[in-house]
């Protein structure tokens, strides 16, 4: 193929290519407009059928309170308040500034009271005003719809949008109001962007096809560039970053390659963190162990008392360190959500021991600690993942509260639901983290959280478990004065 007929081919190619790309934006943006026009006058009609439902029904009582002013009684009053309704009607509606619709009114018999005007009396309606009047309630519908693409080749037509509204009349029987509106404004709107929008798909094309053609060689040149780094990216050099130049096909290319070598650098960076991540996940079951462990060579030999409850939480947080590593598992796998059974427990134990298992491990902060009132609160549940989550809350406000402040475990139920509420006095959290904090690997103030062993695992965990057990987890955080989650935990069969 010799190169006036590869410029002829590439020419061909880049009309059509302009053309299709251009026509589809083009069609595209029509097609919004008109689907935006017809919600507009869509949402115009509703608006007015529900101020004229207002309007009618407060006429509708005037004319009860009127007729029974005047002394009458029974069939009487209600003959009277109906003659004086009728007579409001004509400038009911008008009054009100409803002109932008028209309106007819329609008694039991389908027989027309009043009409704004002719074109208000529609045809074929009385099916929908019976489904009005049995179902006592508006029922929508559109006339004379023109085609999606109508206004292309000729003037829209979005058609008549009619609500049929039942209304009760002053003699206690029921109406039916249509509000009958004309969209011809919004018609007018899509027939004025038809050829100011042909003119620009055009002068798109041309400009288009031009610039196709006059940047062969500097395409190319860009071609080239990204094949250099590409092979830079296949060397395992994922510090690089593909030229962008300019909005256009390969400059879309780049910036998907770029953002590919982003998540493949940001993929790394997790993986590296992951071991640092569950170790410190990890380090507060092993850090109650240890404190369990010298509380026992300290005075198990003495005391049984001691002993036993120092074995009991040992293999309590024994058993807490093999459920974490799992979830952490759980997490590289991307699994939805952990296993989660459902049995009978008393959640104001667990919180109790959980306060206490922190108690030994802060106890050089010389924190203060609150719990959940004395009796019992029962509810179905996983009470071990249920104790994961509470213990990853208590464990945070423990660590992000400065020695001498305050750790609130409270307790209620509500309907059927229970209320697991963890506070403290800490440094909070600022109010644009917020949003993020349940994200995998997410760290609020990074530098803090270095200070801190955090990695922002544990929350991500917390959220996950509740979700599996049906319930809803919030947080409301003021910086230097403290943090609040609350735990919404169905109740269950209790």
């Amino acid at each position: 193929m010799g190169r006036s007929s590869l410029r002829t081919w590439l020419f061909l190619v880049s009309v059509l290519f302009a053309g299709l790309v251009i026509g589809g934006v083009a069609l595209t943006t029509y097609v919004v407009v008109s689907d935006g026009m017809s919600e507009v006058a869509h949402d115009a009609t509703l608006r007015i059928a529900r101020d004229a439902l207002e309007i009618a029904r407060d006429e509708a009582t005037i004319a009860k309170l009127e007729a029974a002013g005047e002394g009458l009684t029974g069939i009487q009053r209600e003959l009277e308040a109906e003659r004086q309704f009728l007579r409001s009607v004509p400038q009911m509606f008008r009054g009100a500034g409803l002109s932008e619709g028209d309106f007819a009114f329609y008694d039991e018999d389908d027989e027309p009271y009043w009409f704004s005007d002719e074109r208000a009396l529609l045809s074929d309606v009385e099916e929908f005003h019976r489904s009005a009047l049995e179902r006592r309630q508006s029922v929508e519908h559109s006339v004379d719809v023109g085609g999606v693409l109508a206004g292309l080749y000729g003037p829209a037509r979005l058609g008549v949008y009619v609500v049929h509204v039942p209304i009760d009349l002053p003699n206690d029987k029921i109406g039916v109001l249509d509000v009958v509106y004309f969209p011809e404004q919004e018609e007018a709107v899509i027939d004025a962007i038809r050829f100011p929008m042909a003119a620009l798909a055009a002068s798109a094309v041309f400009i288009m096809v031009i610039m196709m053609q006059t940047s062969m060689g500097w395409v190319l040149k860009l071609v080239d560039d990204l094949r250099q780094a590409a092979d830079a990216i296949d060397a395992g050099q994922l510090d690089v970053e593909l030229p962008v130049q300019g909005e256009h096909e390969i400059g879309a290319l780049a910036k998907s390659i770029n953002n590919l070598i982003g998540r493949l650098r940001r993929r790394s960076e997790a993986q590296t963190r992951f071991i640092a991540d569950a170790s410190h996940e990890l380090a507060t079951p092993v850090a109650g162990i240890r404190g369990y462990a010298n509380i026992l060579r300290a005075w198990g030999k003495e005391d049984p008392e001691v002993r036993d409850e120092a074995i009991n939480a040992i293999d309590r947080e024994s058993r807490r360190m093999a459920r974490l590593a799992s979830d952490l598992l759980s997490l590289v796998r991307n699994e939805r959500t952990p296993e989660y059974r459902s049995v009978r427990f008393d959640i104001n134990v667990r919180c109790r021991e959980i306060l206490a298992g922190a108690a030994t491990r802060y106890i050089e902060k010389g924190l203060e600690y609150e719990g959940p009132e004395e009796g019992q609160l029962m509810l179905h549940g996983d009470p071990d993942r249920l104790e994961d989550v509470i213990s990853i809350l208590v464990d945070n406000a423990c660590k992000y509260t400065p020695a001498g402040g305050s750790v609130m475990l409270r307790t209620r139920r509500k309907r059927d639901s229970i209320i697991v509420e963890v506070s403290d006095t800490g440094v909070g959290i600022p109010a644009r983290d917020l949003p993020n904090i349940f994200e995998r690997f997410y760290r609020s103030d990074k530098s803090r959280s270095k200070a801190t062993g955090g990695f922002g695992l544990g929350l991500s965990i917390a959220k996950s478990i509740i979700d599996a057990a049906g319930g809803e987890v919030e947080v409301a955080s003021t910086e230097g004065v403290g943090t609040t989650f609350t735990l919404k935990l169905p109740r269950g069969r209790v």
